[in-house]
This record gives structure tokens, C-alpha cells and sequence, in this order.
């Protein structure tokens, strides 16, 4: 079951959890369901992170740019989405949504959007699935706080490589839908 979100395309997704005895078994994809979205997935990893790190905001350029499936595994996260397609109608503007272990959801991200998320506890585990391979030279980035958003940490723990990106108001963005 997908609920749209306030960016046009950018979906939550309510993952199909099966509990018995044993604990919880989760459907994180599949493939007739996400194919009808658009989706192959043709790349998996995951990130640890402790309580504050920031990581964002990431996608890659056009031709290898991604659609992105994520959802937290342990711990929680709040996930933030920015779209950067210019012709959208929800261009310049993000959604925030809290994800957790606790609460089994994934975030569908279209193609065009910039993905970040702060980590709200310690060990937090994140998978993804994306639709295309990892593209060295079309990695790219926008500033986690040059886009309007308060990210609800004091002192945030963020790598140089992602305070180094460019700024939302001076990226030229490639992505038109």
C-alpha cells in the first residue's frame, strides 16, 4: 500500500509484515509491485550510522540518476526528500517523514529528488535499493541546510564530502519531470 506525500511522487510505502512466535518477517520489495512504478532494482547497500549524523543531500546526475527504495532496519531516522526536477510542481520543496525499525515502512523516491536523513539513535541501520549502478562522477549533492529545512539536531555529525556540496540556490539542476 503506497500514501503520496506532500512531493509529487515521492511515496511511503507500508511494507507487508508477517509476525508469528518467531518475531517479524518483513516484504521489503517486489519486483511486479515496483516494476509498475518504474522500478529495477540493479543496486543494493546499506549505512550504520550513530545518533546525529546527518548524511545528505545525495542523488546522482542524469544519465544515472535513480529511483531509491529505503527503510530503516534498527534504530529510526528522519528521512528528508527535496525535489530538484524543475518542472515539478513541488520543486524546491521537501518532506520530512520519520522512519523506524519499530514501525516496518519504506520511502519510494522518484527520480530528481535529493535524499538525506538524520539518525535519531545510535547504530541505525538503513538499506537501499536503487535502479541504478553507482556512478562515481555523477555523485552528487546539496547542502543539508541551504534548502529552508531546521534539522532538529544541535551539533550534527556530517562528513566534509557532504558539507562540501554545492548550495540548493546556486545548482543548476538537470532534472526536468
Amino acid at each position: 500500500m503506497f500514501t503520496k506525500t506532500k512531493i509529487k511522487d515521492v511515496l511511503l510505502v507500508e511494507n507487508k509484515v508477517f509476525k508469528d512466535a518467531r518475531g517479524d518477517f518483513v516484504k521489503l520489495f517486489n519486483s511486479d509491485v515496483f516494476s509498475k512504478l518504474g522500478m529495477e532494482i540493479k543496486e543494493s547497500y546499506y549505512s550504520v550510522s550513530m545518533k546525529d549524523v546527518i548524511r545528505g543531500m545525495h542523488f546522482q546526475l542524469p544519465p544515472c540518476d535513480h529511483v531509491k527504495l529505503v527503510s530503516v532496519l534498527e534504530g529510526s531516522v528522519l528521512d528528508v526528500i527535496l525535489d530538484l526536477r524543475k518542472n515539478s510542481s513541488t520543486y524546491g520543496k521537501y518532506v520530512t517523514i520519520e522512519l523506524s525499525a519499530n514501525h516496518p515502512g519504506s520511502l519510494y523516491i522518484p527520480k530528481g529528488c535529493a535524499h538525506g536523513f538524520l539518525s535519531l539513535e545510535d547504530n541505525t541501520k538503513m538499506i537501499y535499493y536503487v535502479s541504478t549502478v553507482y556512478a562515481q562522477k555523477l555523485d552528487f549533492g546539496i547542502v543539508y541546510d541551504s534548502f529552508g529545512f531546521q534539522w532538529p539536531v544541535e551539533n550534527p555529525i556530517v562528513s566534509e564530502r557532504d558539507k562540501g556540496f554545492v548550495e540548493f540556490n546556486k545548482f543548476k539542476s538537470p532534472f526536468i519531470k
